[in-house]
């Protein structure tokens, strides 16, 4: 057993630098080792992106799995005041990694996977602030099935599933951190460098797929820093790209099965382009002419770099208006959220 005694106490935010740094190098790491065995065992899918259709490992997740864990128990060890809050996280992110897992290998309904995402969401009931109301219990797994549901539908190109959680980490870090909320950067950072790291791999083109393993855990991530850190409205602003995605999907063909969708085509170019008939997305938003995947993946990535700035433009107004009185009747007027 470790003494904690021989351990200095390191500021919060020297400790989470040291768990994004650890959680980048273990899954860069681990993901040459783990593409291998993914491919060693027909775990693979079809990028139907490309003219030649190569075949790509899949289920890759578990990397950015395995080094966020890794930086969490380091952020244990180094910080063991918030060992009680941090566990619970790692608990939530497990439940969701092994839900989206399941979901790789033997393909989840829509309705089976909102209610275990909600289940998983559960445990982050002992980390509410105390004497809260049962509507607020409600929301935290609630918030914890949507957001995991939302990162998990813009999705399919090289690198966009990564890079925009990349961007929604990196902007709730800064605004945790301009907001004093040093705790959560735990979290933020040890997620922010597992998926830096995987983003090598999964970017264009892409050695590796993330898998619902990796997808679901980015927006789980990000529903436990809003309630713990009490960032919502931050975690909301940087996840609007995701929500205007779901917005359109469900305005232009409601509730769809994965096999219900129609894959964007290949021109015989090699570039993207938007089928004339089906739903609506972000990502056929963006495709009014054609244009090569990599460059529509950075135009997402851009719309989801002006919303993490707007994140943290709201953090920095946030703490400059902290001893307003108007700003102080709002809080105290939405803190009455907690206990309905």
């Amino acid at each position: 057993m470790v003494n904690l005694l021989f351990i200095p106490v390191l500021p919060l935010v020297i400790i989470a630098i040291i768990c994004g740094i650890l959680s980048f190098g273990l899954t860069r790491w681990v993901m040459p080792h783990l593409i291998k065995r993914l491919e060693k065992a027909d775990i693979v899918g079809k990028d139907i992106h490309k003219s030649w259709k190569p075949i790509v490992a899949e289920m890759g997740g578990l990397g950015i799995l395995f080094g966020f864990i890794i930086g969490m128990f380091v952020g244990i060890l180094l910080f063991p005041t918030l060992k009680f809050e941090l566990s619970i996280v790692l608990i939530v992110i497990l439940l969701v990694g092994i839900i989206g897992m399941v979901d790789d290998l033997l393909v989840l309904s829509s309705k089976e996977k909102l209610v275990l995402l909600f289940l998983a969401g559960i445990p982050l009931w002992w980390v509410a602030p105390p004497n809260v109301g049962i509507l607020y219990l409600i929301c935290i797994p609630l918030a914890v099935s949507i957001c995991s549901n939302l990162t998990n539908m813009l999705a399919g190109l090289n690198g966009i599933e990564s890079g925009l959680g990349v961007i929604a980490m990196a902007s709730l870090t800064i605004s945790c951190i301009i907001l004093g909320k040093y705790d959560v950067t735990i979290i933020s950072m040890s997620m922010l460098g597992a998926l830096g790291a995987f983003l090598y791999f999964n970017k264009h083109p892409a050695k590796v797929f993330p898998g619902d393993t990796g997808t679901l855990i980015i927006g789980a991530a990000i529903a436990a820093i809003a309630f713990i850190g009490r960032v919502k409205l931050i975690a909301f602003i940087v996840l609007l790209p995701n929500i205007i995605d779901a917005a359109l999907k469900f305005y232009s063909a409601g509730v769809m099965e994965r096999q219900q969708h129609k894959p964007t085509q290949v021109n015989e170019d090699g570039m993207l382009v938007r089928p004339e008939q089906g739903f609506k997305s972000m990502i056929r938003f963006v495709l009014r002419k054609p244009v090569k995947e990599e460059t529509a993946v950075k135009m997402i990535w851009a719309i989801g770099l002006i919303f993490g700035i707007l994140g943290i433009l709201v953090a920095i107004l946030t703490d400059i208006s902290a001893g307003n009185h108007l700003v102080a009747q709002f809080v105290q007027w939405k803190d009455f959220f907690y206990y309905i």
